[in-house]
């Protein structure tokens, strides 16, 4: 098991060994993200091998509000890197979407409850 750290993504390697290529799609991909989500704290990237020779890839995503995480496992890393970081980007809109229509509807209540004039319509 091997665990390196760069910036704020945390490497954790297990039976494998990453050229310094895969490692740099794996930031390049990981940078995607970024444009996504807001106040990132930590990124774990967790790589092992299963016993077939599959590749499997976990990564957490920390934010100041939420944990994101996906797991995918299939024949290379850069596949399993593509499809977890496609899911991950899913749940982050998804969240982001869920909190802008709580707000919204919030604002509706408040909105409603004060009464400007009585022949004003809302």
């Amino acid at each position: 098991m091997t665990i390196e750290s760069k910036d704020n993504v945390r490497f954790l390697y297990k039976g494998v060994k990453i050229d310094d290529r895969t490692k740099e799609y794996i930031l390049k991909r990981l940078s995607q993200l970024d444009k996504v989500t807001e106040k990132v704290l930590l990124q774990e990237v967790e790589i092992d091998m299963d016993k077939k020779g599959k590749f499997r890839v976990e990564v957490m995503i920390k934010t100041a509000y939420e944990l994101f995480r996906a797991e995918e496992t299939t024949e290379s890393v850069e596949g399993s890197i593509d499809l977890v970081v496609d899911e991950l980007k899913v749940q982050v809109t998804k969240d982001k979407e869920k909190r802008m229509t709580l707000m919204k509807r919030g604002a509706r209540s408040i909105k409603k409850k004060i009464v400007v004039d009585k022949s004003a319509r809302f």
